[in-house]
C-alpha cells in the first residue's frame, strides 16, 4: 500500500507543473482575445468619429480617455481609401509562454475604408 500512495504522489509532482502552466497560459491567452476586442470596438468609435470630421487630434483626445496604452496610426496611401491601425502591448505573465509569444505581446487591429 506505501508503494502505491507514493508513486501517485511522484505522478501528481510530474503532472502538477504541467497543469499550472495550462492554467496560467489559457489565461493569458483568454486575455489576450479580450483584449483584442476591446480595441476591435474602440477602432470602431475612432471610425465613427472620423466619419463625423473629428481632426486627429480630437480623435486622440477620446482614444486616451478610455485607454492610455493604446497608439493610433492612420495611413491615407492612394487617396481612396484609409486605414486605421490600433495597437495595444500585452503582458503575458506565464512563464515559458513568454518564449513563444514576445513579451510584451503587440496586438494590432486594422480597418480600411474608402472615402464617401
Amino acid at each position: 500500500m506505501e508503494k502505491k500512495r507514493g508513486q501517485a504522489l511522484v505522478e501528481f509532482v510530474i503532472i502538477l507543473p504541467i497543469f499550472v502552466f495550462m492554467i496560467l497560459a489559457v489565461i493569458d491567452i483568454g486575455k489576450i482575445i479580450f483584449t483584442r476586442n476591446e480595441l476591435e470596438q474602440e477602432l470602431g468609435e475612432v471610425i465613427d468619429l472620423y466619419r463625423n470630421q473629428k481632426t486627429y487630434n480630437e480623435i486622440m483626445n477620446e482614444l486616451t480617455n478610455q485607454d492610455e496604452e493604446v497608439t493610433l496610426e492612420v495611413k491615407n496611401e492612394d487617396n481612396k481609401t484609409v486605414t486605421f491601425y490600433l495597437k495595444k502591448e500585452v503582458e503575458i505573465l506565464t512563464p515559458g509562454l513568454n518564449l513563444i509569444l514576445d513579451n510584451p505581446y503587440i496586438l494590432e487591429v486594422q480597418r480600411v475604408i474608402g472615402y464617401e
